[in-house]
């Protein structure tokens, strides 16, 4: 069966399940006007479904050994398709919420069969080609589902974000059905069902989901439902390890994690996209509130990195055959930490160009780091595990991506409130710079013969708060760079990918 053909087919499932992730986020205005909802209320939209894919994730190999893997992926697909239908047409919170979380379950399992299949479609030489083109629906999507979103919403409806996933998802299950076959390890099994695992998998992730989407609106363990969450997410968790490594047929085989280049891989893969998913959201919220930038400007300050991305990972998949992938994964983070470092720089007076071009940066690095990470880390995992090894893979991915994103929303809150108390107790009406301050203002909307809705104090006011603000992205920008250049030692443990003569038969 030819290679491309088999990877189309699993790609576009992937990249529409991916974009799903984020092309609600800007429509949560309109869909809570037309379904007479809060914000605090639509925001559940998003949450059940990363609620319902983090739990599908990981047990995605189980499921696929159970069900048979291109029986399961149609099944997958179809549920997705279906339940986003069901979305758009929905006309109450709640119907849509019970909708979104069947989308979720069923696009959980899109990402790691389709890089499980890639992997095994292509020969090991060329894991660098596949997982370029499996990193185009990841790296890519989550820039352009804000975009896609708001043009949408803003030229049709929101119902519409759902509704372009039917002729894909059509199309992709006519392509699975055609040209997907199950490699003979992987035909349908009768297994004993780990009911314990699959019970306290479910209560621990999805917990600790709600806790990442809900904390800091909740003022995170000031609030005593975020608390027990806590509570109940990390026993959940704890006994879920302990069963899973005691339990002969496991949902999840975490002996896995005895592959240092796979331990290693997913630590540093989780700090990567925890930085990735962090600097998406600190960009618009930085271009939003500060500069003055529509959603739509913003979301084009993030649109040529996702370009220089697709770059990237081609030529990275070329090299990694070619020279050591250590040493392009090494130059990756290095890059990457580079653009956080010029993103640290920003002040209130950036131009467009400029923060273009800090994400270009960043889209460069990230398509270098991605190629090599999933090449090596999964390089030493046995073909039978590599369902499972993925799942764990594309999960671990996903959290980092969660994890950064309620990091940054929270340092932003908690640095501001830091600054403007630093800054405040230099604003004495006593002190010279404070007077002169306020005499510059009143000489220059003088001279303008502007007048304003402020006594020049509140203006000065302003500025300090908008300052304290800028600072706080500052710092959320620097952490991310020490973040990146403390898991530089991590490379060294991953080992090389050996090379094969050919793709493991898929017939």
């Amino acid at each position: 069966m030819n290679k491309w053909i088999i990877a189309l087919s699993v790609i576009l499932p992937t990249l529409i399940e991916v974009i799903d992730t984020s092309v609600v986020n800007v429509s949560l205005g309109h869909i809570g006007g037309s379904l007479s909802a809060g914000l605090d209320e639509v925001t559940w939209t998003i949450t059940a479904y990363l609620v319902s894919n983090a739990i599908i994730i990981p047990i995605t190999g189980w499921l696929s050994r159970v069900f048979g893997r291109k029986r399961y992926l149609i099944f997958s697909v179809g549920l997705f398709t279906a339940s986003s239908f069901m979305c758009g047409a929905s006309r109450n919170l709640s119907t849509l919420i019970f909708f979104r979380v069947l989308q979720g379950i069923g696009g959980g399992a899109l990402q790691p069969i389709s890089q499980a299949i890639l992997l095994e479609t292509f020969p090991v030489a060329q894991h660098g080609m596949a997982m370029a083109l499996f990193g185009v629906g990841v790296m890519f999507g989550p820039i352009v589902g804000p975009i896609l979103g708001g043009w949408i919403t803003d030229n049709w409806s929101w119902n519409w974000i759902f509704y372009i996933n039917i002729p894909i998802g059509i199309l992709s299950i006519f392509m699975i059905s055609l040209f997907i076959q199950d490699p003979p390890y992987l035909k349908r099994i009768r297994a004993k069902i780990d009911y314990w695992g699959l019970l306290l998998i479910t209560v621990g992730l999805g917990s600790m989901q709600i806790i990442l989407d809900k904390g800091q609106r909740e003022d995170w363990f000031s609030s005593a439902f975020i608390v027990r969450l806590a509570l109940i997410s990390l026993t959940a968790l704890i006994l879920f390890i302990i069963v899973e490594l005691k339990t002969a047929e496991p949902v999840v085989n975490l002996r896995v994690f005895k592959n240092l280049s796979f331990a290693s891989g997913n630590i540093i893969q989780f700090c990567a996209f925890f930085v990735l998913f962090g600097s998406i959201v600190l960009i618009p919220l930085y271009l939003q509130q500060l500069m003055g930038y529509n959603a739509y400007l913003a979301g084009l300050a993030l649109a040529p990195g996702g370009i220089a991305t697709l770059i990237a990972m081609p030529t990275a998949g070329n090299l990694v055959s070619k020279i050591n992938p250590r040493w392009i994964l090494i130059s990756g983070l290095l890059i990457t930490a580079y653009s956080t470092h010029l993103m640290a720089q920003f002040n209130l007076s950036v131009d467009f160009n400029t923060v273009a071009w800090a994400r270009v940066i960043m889209g460069l690095g990230m398509g270098l780091v991605f190629i090599p990470l999933v090449n090596m880390s999964l390089s030493g995992v046995k073909k039978e595990e590599m369902g499972n090894a993925t799942g764990i893979f594309n999960l671990l991915r996903n959290l980092g991506g969660s994890f950064g994103v309620a990091f940054v929303t929270t340092l932003l809150a908690r640095r501001a409130q830091f600054h403007q108390s630093h800054l405040v107790e230099k604003l004495n009406p006593f002190d010279m710079r404070y007077q002169q301050g306020v005499s510059v203002i009143m000489h220059t909307l003088q001279a303008k013969g502007a007048s304003s809705a402020l006594p020049p104090n509140g203006i000065l006011y302003e500025r300090l708060m908008r300052e304290s603000n800028m600072n706080s992205f500052a710092d959320a920008f620097f952490i991310s760079t020490l973040i990146l250049l403390c898991i530089l030692p991590f490379t060294l443990i991953i080992k090389k990918a050996h090379k094969a003569e050919g793709p493991v038969s898929l017939h």
